[in-house]
């Protein structure tokens, strides 16, 4: 008869499920993350699938949380979004107290989340290359946004209305109505961006300047 021996005691079964705990607490905010990289790089679910051969219906579920994300898919999405696997998953942390921000570029804007994780709204830095964006093209989404201009001049075209905003200058919306900003002339924009994607608002109210 085969000897049936097997782990005895508490602590051995205990490790295994602090184990799991962990990988199942770091593996749920995988979602949160792919979100906020997509949304800050101001790409669709469609275009993610282009570039990384992962069908739209997985991208969607990895980003409810409704998919477990695996090795075979985090990688790709890594390489897509140019960031490493630990950006994706919830690393330990070193006790460094620093935030090490990681730019992500296309289509002619750099975007920088400066709240990597957030389920509710996000804060980002988008810097806006001169010439990039050279037509209106609006689009609708759900969310909420706000935008504060840093340096530069910026062109928001908001469903009838067609301004020019400057430095100091905000507005905010919501992104169901069509929707496209871009640089006003031939430099460089930088500006900040909250977003709600569940529709939050920003509580700061600037009306921006309309375009001579």
């Amino acid at each position: 008869m085969a000897d049936d021996t097997r782990p005895t005691g508490d602590a051995p079964d205990a490790a295994a499920d602090d184990g799991r705990d962990e990988l199942a607490a770091a593996l749920g905010t995988v979602g949160a993350r792919l979100r906020t990289l997509r949304t800050g790089a101001g790409l669709t679910l469609a275009q993610v699938s282009q570039r990384t051969g992962i069908s739209v219906s997985t991208l969607s579920r990895l980003e409810s949380g409704s998919r477990r994300p695996t090795l075979e898919l985090l990688l790709p999405l890594a390489r897509a979004h140019g960031v490493t696997l630990d950006d994706l998953v919830d690393a330990p942390t070193t006790g460094d107290p620093r935030v090490h921000l990681r730019p992500v570029a296309g289509d002619g804007m750099t975007s920088i989340a400066l709240t990597p994780g957030a389920t509710e709204i996000g804060a980002y830095k988008l810097v806006l290359e001169p010439g990039s964006r050279p037509a209106p093209d609006p689009r609708t989404h759900e969310g909420y946004e706000w935008l504060y201009v840093l340096s530069g001049r910026l062109r928001l075209v908001l469903g009838h209305h067609d301004v020019v905003m400057g430095p100091g200058e905000a507005a905010e919306f919501d992104t169901r109505v069509p929707h496209w900003f871009g640089p006003a002339d031939d430099g460089a924009v930088e500006l900040l961006s909250l977003f709600g994607r569940q529709g939050q608002r920003a509580h700061t109210r600037v009306r921006p300047r309309r375009r001579d």
